[in-house]
C-alpha cells in the first residue's frame, strides 16, 4: 500500500509540473472531508479531477497516522496498567521499590523530608495489595523507619510520624482483612456493594402503568445509608390486566438487612407473577424458613390490582395494615387483612381484603418504620398517616408519596418506604 502511495505521489508531481492551478488545490493543509471530496471527484470522470482524487487519498491517509499512533499507545498504556493491577507480584514489587526509595530519601534529606511520606506506599497498598503482600509493604516501611531514627537525631517529630505510620498501617490491615474474608482486592469490595445496591433498586422498578393510573414510591433508609431492609417488587401480567407489588420490610437495618434485602428481592421478584396471587404469601415464607437466618424474619404486604376494573387484594404477613381512600366518602380506612409474619411458622394462613379502586380512590401501602416511635403506639402512628393522606387530598396525590414520608416519620432511626396508587 506504501508503494502504491508512492506511485501516486510521483503522477502527482509530474502532472503538478505541467498544470500550476491544481497544485493550488491540492497543496492545501489535509481535512477530515478529504476523504469525502476524494469520492466526489473520482465520481465525476475527467483526467483532472480523477488526479486529485488519488492525491486527496494519499493526504487524508497521512493525516490519520498520528492519530492511529495515539490510539495504539494509549490502549499498550491500558493493556500494561490492567496486568499490573491483576498481578499482586508487580505490584508488590513496585510498592517495595517506592518504600526503599522513600527511605533512603528520608536519610539523605532528613532535614527536609519527614519520615511520615512512608505512610503513601502503606496507603496504596491497603488498597490494591492483598493482606499477605501488604505485610511485607509494613515491614519494609517500618524498616525504613528505624533506619532513619538510627542515622539521624531522634526528635519530636520523628515520633509522631512515627505514630502516623503506626495508625496507618492499623487501619490499612483492618481494610484488607475485611476484604480477604470476601475473597477480593482493591476496590472491587465496594464495587460489589454498590452493584448490589444498584440491583435491589431495579428489582423494585414499577411497570408502566394505563393512563387512568398512577403510581409513587418513595424510600428511605436508615441513617441516610445507602442500603435499607425495606424494598419493593412489581410485576404486571403479559396481558397488561393485573398488577402486583409486595412491599416487604426485612428484620434489622443498614447493611445487615440491606444484603438479606438483596436476597429476597431476587427470590421474591422471581415469585412474584409465576405464582396465582393465593400462593405468593405462603411460596416467600417457605423460601425464608430454608435460609434458616439468625435473624430471618420479614413483614410483607402484597397487593393485586385489577387494572380494568380497579378491583384488588390485598394479603399481610404481619405488616401494617393497607389503608384504602374512598373519594365518595372522603375517608381513609384501613383493610383488615391477617396473616403471620415470614419465616417464623409454617404453613400460616394469609386471608385477603377485597375492595374496588373507583376514579379518585387510592390504595397506600408502607412499612412499620414510618408509623413506629419509641414512645408511640403503632395505631397512633397509622392515625397520624391517616390524618396527613386527609390534607394530601386537597393537593392531588401526585408527589404525595415524600410528603407523607415527611411528614409522618418520626425520626430516620428506621427504614421508611410508602407506595400510594390511585386511580384518576
Amino acid at each position: 500500500m506504501l508503494r502504491a502511495s508512492a506511485n501516486r505521489s510521483v503522477e502527482l508531481s509530474q502532472w503538478r509540473s505541467e498544470h500550476g492551478k491544481a497544485e493550488e488545490e491540492v497543496d492545501a493543509e489535509p481535512s477530515i472531508d478529504d476523504d469525502n471530496e476524494a469520492r466526489r471527484y473520482s465520481s465525476t470522470g475527467s483526467a483532472r479531477q480523477h488526479l486529485l482524487a488519488e492525491a486527496l487519498t494519499v493526504k487524508a491517509m497521512l493525516a490519520g497516522r498520528p492519530r492511529l499512533l495515539e490510539n495504539q499507545a494509549f490502549r499498550r498504556l491500558v493493556r500494561i496498567v490492567n496486568y499490573s493491577l491483576a498481578h499482586q507480584g508487580v505490584l508488590l514489587a513496585g510498592l517495595l521499590i517506592l518504600t526503599l526509595l522513600l527511605g533512603v530519601a528520608t536519610v539523605v534529606w532528613s532535614g527536609s523530608l519527614p519520615v511520615s511520606v512512608l505512610v503513601l506506599p502503606i496507603v496504596v497498598g491497603g488498597v490494591v495489595l492483598s493482606l499477605y503482600s501488604l505485610r511485607w509493604v509494613i515491614a519494609a516501611a517500618f524498616a525504613c523507619l528505624v533506619v532513619a531514627g538510627a542515622a539521624g537525631e531522634v526528635r519530636a517529630e520523628y515520633a509522631w510520624a512515627t505514630v502516623v505510620v503506626l495508625i496507618t498501617a492499623a487501619v490499612a490491615l483492618g481494610l484488607a482483612r475485611s476484604r480477604a474474608r470476601l475473597g477480593v482486592t482493591g476496590t472491587t469490595g465496594e464495587s460489589m456493594l454498590v452493584d448490589l445496591r444498584d440491583r435491589l433498586i431495579a428489582h423494585g422498578k414499577l411497570p408502566p402503568l394505563p393512563p387512568e393510573w398512577e403510581i409513587d414510591v418513595v424510600h428511605r433508609s436508615a441513617g441516610r445509608s445507602e442500603f435499607s431492609g425495606d424494598f419493593l417488587v412489581a410485576a404486571r401480567s403479559s396481558e397488561g390486566l393485573m398488577l402486583e407489588v409486595a412491599l416487604v420490610d426485612v428484620s434489622g437495618k443498614g447493611h445487615g438487612a440491606g444484603t438479606r434485602a438483596l436476597l429476597l428481592s431476587g427470590a421474591f421478584g422471581g415469585l412474584l407473577g409465576s405464582l396465582p396471587p393465593a400462593e405468593f404469601l405462603p411460596a416467600a415464607n417457605a423460601y425464608l424458613l430454608r435460609q434458616r437466618w439468625a435473624e430471618g424474619f420479614a413483614t410483607a404486604v402484597h397487593a393485586v390490582v385489577d387494572l380494568s376494573s380497579g378491583r384488588f387484594e390485598v394479603r399481610s404477613a404481619g405488616h401494617p395494615p393497607a389503608i384504602h381512600y374512598k373519594s365518595g366518602s372522603g375517608r381513609w380506612d384501613t383493610l383488615d387483612a391477617t396473616g403471620g409474619l415470614l419465616g417464623v411458622f409454617e404453613k400460616d394462613v394469609y386471608e385477603p381484603s377485597t375492595g374496588l379502586l373507583r376514579p379518585g380512590d387510592a390504595l397506600m401501602l408502607y412499612t412499620d418504620g414510618l408509623v413506629e416511635a419509641p414512645r408511640r403506639d403503632l395505631a397512633d402512628g397509622i392515625d397520624k398517616l391517616q390524618g396527613e393522606a386527609e390534607r394530601l387530598v386537597t393537593k392531588g396525590f401526585r408527589h404525595g408519596a415524600g410528603t407523607l414520608v415527611d411528614a409522618v416519620a418520626s425520626s430516620d432511626a428506621d427504614d421508611r418506604a410508602l407506595l400510594l396508587l390511585w386511580r384518576t
